[in-house]
């Protein structure tokens, strides 16, 4: 019996497929924020598509067809 291939936990846990592509968050936004400024901080919200030189790096981590 053949094993299935898995994905790369890692990349699971980073990359939304979307529509357009592949959506992925900002990074420099998880611990020592008080040095930060608030422009910076709000700057850094929300999501974002990943560049087209990713995508295939981004397919294969995810097995995706």
């Amino acid at each position: 019996m053949a094993t299935k291939a898995k994905v790369h936990s890692g990349a699971s846990k980073r990359f939304k497929k979307s529509a357009a592509g592949y959506k992925r968050k900002s990074a420099h936004k998880s611990h020592i924020l008080t040095k930060m400024t608030t422009k910076r901080k709000r700057q850094l919200r929300g999501t974002s598509l990943i560049t087209a030189a990713d995508k295939p790096a981004i397919d294969a981590m995810l097995r995706a067809k």
